[in-house]
Order: C-alpha cells, then structure tokens, then sequence
C-alpha cells in the first residue's frame, strides 16, 4: 500500500508544488495591490472611465485615469489616458462624453484640468489662489461651480486666504484664540477656513486658466461640502444650469452638537438670497440630486435630529409646491448615495444590509426595493441609459470595475463583466481563507449574524487560534467586504481562524437592530459577543476556543477596554486601537459631540451615571489580560490621552503591556509604511500569545 501510495501519476506530481507554495494575504501584498474606483460613463453608456491607484517601490502613491469601449467584447485592458507622472482624482465627463475633467496637483496647487477621453495633453483650466477641493462642471459644460477652504470675509478675492495664511505662518507668535467649537476637528485644527462654493466661467478653447470666481456660499456660516468627509455629492447643478443646491449645517456655536443640515438653493448667478428647502426637518438633509426636467429634488433626510447613525430615507422634493414625500417609508434600511435612472423612475442605491452593502433599486412611484447586485459589497455605481457600472469588493477581493446592462422592470440582474482583475487573479500564489455567515440567538432573542473566516491553510480535522474581530461605528459592520485597515485576510493569512459578530448596534439588520446599541454600550452588545462566541464554537469544531485575542478599534477599542474587566476569561490577549477608556472624559474631549451626547442620553454634567455605567475606567481592577494599545496624535475623535491611560492602567497593575505610537495619524493608519508597522506588531502580539 505504501509504495502503491508513492506512485502517484505525474500530473498530480505536478500540482504538488504549487499547493504546497500557497501561502496567506501578507499586509506588504496589500499595500502593494492597485485600487481601482469611482467608475464614470459617458451619456450612451458606451465608454467607462475610471481611477486606479499604484504605489512605486517605496510606496508612494499616485493614481490614474483608465478608459475601456464597452462597446467591444474583447480581452483589451483599460487604457491608461492620464500621462504618466500625473496624480490626478474627481474624474467626471462633458455632456457630450469627449472630454473628461479632473482635479490634479500637478503644477503646485489642487486645480481643475481637462483633456480629451481618448487621452492626450491635459489642458489646466483653472489657476485659483486656493485649492480646488471637489467640484461639477455645469449641465452646458460652461461653467464650474467648486468648493475651497476660504476665509469667508474675504472670500470676493481668493488671494486674501492665501495672504492670511502667509500672515499667520510669518507671525512671530503662534498662539491662537477661540471663541467657540470646533477648536479641532477630526484631524485638523481649526484655523477660520470654511468650505465655500463658488462659481467659474470655463475658459474658452484657446485661453489661458480662469484665475477669479465669484462665491455662492460665503453669506453662510456653515461648510460646503461637510467637514471633514463630505465630498461633491453635497451639491448639484440643476439641469438648467440657473441654479445650485448645497447640503450646510448653519449652527453656529451650536456646530459641535447639531447634526440639522439642510438644503439650500442658490442662484447660480448670485443674484438672489439662497433658500432654506428644508428648514421643517431638524434632522439630516443630503445628497441632492435634481430630476432631469428639474421639477423634483431627490434627498436623504433623517427625521432625530442629534443622531449621526438614523436611518437616511430617500426623499422627493416638489420643486414648485415645496412638498416632499417619503419614497420608500417602509424600507427599513438607510439609504447611500442616489443615482437616477434615465428615465427618473428608479433610484439605484447602496445600503448595509445583513452583512453585505449591495445596490438596490427604488421604484420611485410605489416604493419599491428590489436588491439588484449583492455579493459582497457595491462601494460606487453609475448608471447610463441601460448601462451601468459598479466596483464591488468581498471578504475575498478587493475592489473590481464591473460593467452589465441593467434589467426591465421585475427582472434579475444579468452577467456583470469584470474589467479589472480580483485580488486572487494578482496574487496568484495567495490563497485567501473561505467564509461562511452564521447566525445565531442573541440579546432579547433577536436573530444576530457573524462571519467565520478559515484560516488560508485550513485542513479538515485540525483547530486553529482565533483572531475575535470587534467593529467600530459603533454603528457599522463586519461584513462580506474587503478593508485596507482591519481586513480579515490578513489574519487568516498568519494561520488564524477570525470570528466577527455583528452585534446589536450594527447597520443592516433595521433600523431598530441599530437604535438598540445607544445608551447600551456595554450590556447588549457584549451579550451578543458572548453568546456569538459561544455559537462559533459549537459550529465550527476548527476553531481553538483556548487560543483567542480580541482586536478591536474606536468602539471596538472600547469592547476591547470593556472585555478586560467584565469579560475576560476566553482570550490570552487583547489589542485595542484608539479605543474610548474614559467615558466621562471622551465626553468632554471628543470633537463631535452630538455623538457621545446621542449615544449616552444627554451631556456628562447632565447625565454623569450614564457615563460611569459602561465605563472601563472603573473596572481597570480586573484587568488581568496581556494587551497591546495602539494609538494615533492626530486622532481627535478619542484623543491620544485615552490609548495611554489604557496603557497606564496596564502598566501600573504589571500587566504585559505594549503602546504602539503614531506621531503622524488619525482615527484610522492610513499611510503604508505605518499600516505595514502596525500589523507586524500585531501579528507578532498575536504569535507570542496564540500562534502555534
């Protein structure tokens, strides 16, 4: 039997070698991969443009504009249309779908260009004294309307930012004096700047760059877009080109803990005072998007106001009678960006929905919702005639250019055609781990969902040691999608099984699932963690219950903090990143404060015991756990105070302890190098207390 065994045929000889070569998803992979995304098409559907992103050797970034005829079925790759050595972001296209517009660095400032689709010398349009920060050119491809951070007194003469600025940086003493917050936010300090539109003339075809522009939004004191994330989806171009909408929080003093944006409606050419559409809603007002006849205004608007994680209802605005309606009330899931159908009576949009983010389709009459593309997770879309154009990632790939046409009403979905290659089509010798969801019974005998990643070298009839994955928001998930951050592969890559539950809190399972978490912190998602934990080892028998950590960031960090002094028994480690130690004192620390103020019921003078009940600062006694605490300077959120006095507690009691520190990052590492630095040291916490 033995020799007969020895004798295998010679192709199976063959495969051998390139089984036993597989190896897991490295961080250097990773970083390393090109990113592909924000897929655009011209009008008929026939030409796609999109951005991809490389890093050199040294991992510096820049990222490219790609094309691809749609039209054709042939093997061809995206063209590259951009020249190289060119950085460039924010593609979008003339009506007539021959010229693409970009923004790009290239000659010193943030400024717009354009060039034609088939590619070529690209033509600098504008030349202002500030950064362009996003913008859309107008309907008749006549105009520009952009945001820039200005100084809003003088924001007739984009050239006095520019000399405050100076002023400021040339002074002989730095100190500087406020009034009233945001002293910081995010990841910048405040320094008077608000974002501002303004409007621009194009140049006519043999000019030179325009260099004025006359402001829309000066007159208000709010941001447009929202800092620090908001993007060119703030605002629109009616189709008619006389007027603009922008999403702005007019607030005041009150900025830090209001989340009322409205909708505003300016005059494109600056002769009439702008509008407040929807000064009857309290709550959140964004994304506007005008129908093609410019009758109806399509919006997301929450209805709490001071709750950032309430579920966006998809709204249509009669522009004439100033009454909007709820397209889809009964939808319960929070709806993403909007993309009209050509002929206005859909709205195609992305939404969290039990551990996936896939693309949906609206009816706008009845309401509705048809999930179109799932699998995975639909991060942007685009629609064109029939046409459309997505990227999508998984828990096995990162994003991918896709392209299909899209269906007649009540039907399926067809083929998607990949135009961009998966991470497994790059990484030929990587071998990601399989996953499967599971569900189980969790707090009030609600059905609660996870995912079970196997590690990349999984046997049948071996365990393995657990990474237990903890998602932040704490509104968010842990679901079927691909992350540059706290991406699961990376795990599985080192040997570990991952185990991540959705608890209580998280998006996608109704808008009550998510509610449940606030002034909840510590009880009913820490009871989901236990009894998902307790599901994951009973149904699946690979998984080493006594080789466990549990990783976690922002709230995670929290649970992370939470679970050494009330739920520490199943781990041999812990590792928390920028997570919250002290309520009391994130309360008064953070910089958006709607957010401790909604998720504790009140202010920490007026609800102190609200702050102490799932507080980890009063249970550092029982901490008893090796963990590792990570941190970044720049992280205004949960400031950098509250990674050391984690540390601090762990330290001072002679618990193995380790503080991971970042000079140069925010809430989240972003830049290579760290990102390389920080799963090296985590992947090494890991080994010394779980590998094998």
């Amino acid at each position: 039997m033995k020799l007969r065994h020895a004798l295998l045929p010679l192709s199976l000889l063959a495969a051998l070698p390139s089984v036993a070569a597989a190896r897991g998803l490295e961080i250097r992979d990773m970083v390393a991969m090109d990113r592909v995304s924000a897929p655009v098409l011209t009008a008929d559907g026939g030409t796609v443009v999109f951005a991809k992103r490389s890093v050199d050797a040294n991992l510096k970034a820049s990222t490219a504009l790609f094309a691809r005829n749609l039209l054709t079925r042939d093997a061809a790759p995206p063209k590259q249309i951009t020249p190289a050595g060119w950085n460039v972001n924010s593609a979008s296209l003339s009506a007539d779908g021959q010229t693409v517009y970009f923004l790009s660095a290239k000659n010193g400032s943030q400024q717009l260009y354009a060039q034609p689709i088939s590619g070529g010398t690209p033509r600098q349009l504008t030349d202002f004294a500030v950064d362009v920060d996003s913008y859309h050119v107008s309907p008749q491809d006549d105009r520009v309307l952009f945001s820039a951070g200005v100084f809003q007194a003088c924001a007739s003469d984009l050239a006095c930012t520019e000399k405050k600025l100076k002023d400021k940086k040339d002074a002989k003493a730095s100190g500087q004096v406020w009034d009233s917050l945001f002293v910081r936010h995010w990841d910048t300090w405040n320094d008077g700047r608000r974002n501002t539109l303004f409007v621009a003339p194009l140049p006519a075809a043999k000019a030179g760059p325009v260099k004025g522009a006359s402001a829309l939004s000066a007159t208000i004191d709010g941001d447009a877009p929202s800092k620090p994330f908001g993007g060119n989806d703030d605002f629109a171009w009616s189709p008619d080109g006389a007027s603009v909408v922008a999403s702005i929080r007019v607030a005041g003093k009150q900025e830090p803990w209001s989340t009322n944006f409205d909708l505003y409606r300016f005059d494109a050419a600056g002769k009439q005072a702008p509008v407040n559409l929807t000064a009857s809603n309290p709550a959140w007002d964004a994304g506007p998007v005008f129908s093609a006849d410019g009758k109806t205004l399509f919006y997301r608007a929450m209805k709490r106001p001071g709750f950032e994680a309430d579920r966006f209802g998809l709204m249509a605005l009669d522009l004439a009678s100033g009454k909007a309606r709820e397209i889809a009330p009964e939808w319960d899931r929070s709806a993403g960006g909007i993309t009209l159908s050509a002929d206005g009576a859909s709205i195609y949009t992305t939404a969290d929905d039990l551990g996936e983010h896939p693309l949906f389709q609206i009816d706008v009459a009845s309401g509705k919702a048809t999930r179109l593309i799932g699998d995975g997770s639909v991060t942007s879309v685009d629609v064109a005639g029939n046409s459309v154009a997505i990227t999508r990632n998984s828990l096995k790939s990162n994003d991918q250019v896709l392209v299909g046409q899209l269906p007649a009403a009540g039907q399926a979905m067809g083929e998607l055609r990949a135009l961009t290659p998966a991470a497994g089509d790059v990484l030929k010798d990587v071998r990601f781990g399989d996953y499967e969801q599971f569900e189980f019974k969790g707090w009030n005998n609600d059905t609660v969902h996870g995912y079970v990643v196997k590690p990349h070298n999984y046997q049948e009839g071996k365990s393995y040691p657990v990474a237990f994955l903890i998602h932040g928001g704490p509104q968010g998930s842990f679901g079927n999608g691909w992350s540059y951050r706290w991406n699961p592969q990376t795990y599985a890559g080192q040997g570990y099984a991952v185990v991540m539950i959705d608890f209580h809190g998280s998006t996608g399972y109704g808008q009550a699932f998510t509610d449940a978490i606030s002034q909840h912190w510590g009880d009913r998602p820490l009871e989901d963690l236990q009894k998902g934990w307790d599901a994951a080892l009973k149904k699946y028998r690979f998984l080493n219950g006594d080789k466990a950590c549990a990783l976690g960031a922002s709230y995670g960090g929290f649970m992370v903090n939470w679970i050494a002094g009330n739920w520490n028994g199943p781990f041999k480690c812990l590792v928390n990143h920028d997570g919250v130690f002290d309520q009391r004192m994130m309360g008064y620390a953070t910089e958006e404060l709607w957010f401790t103020e909604w998720e504790q019921g009140g202010t920490p003078y007026q609800k102190a015991a609200n702050y102490e009940k799932f507080n980890p600062v009063n249970h550092v006694a029982d901490w008893k756990k090796p963990i590792l605490v990570i941190h970044g300077q720049q992280d205004f959120r949960i400031p950098v105070e509250q990674g050391l006095a984690a540390f601090t507690a762990a330290q001072r009691q002679g618990i193995e302890s380790k503080f991971l520190y970042f000079p140069d990052e925010n809430h989240w590492v972003l830049k290579p190098n760290n990102s390389i630095l920080w799963h090296d040291t985590v992947n090494a916490w890991l080994k010394q207390h779980i590998g094998e």
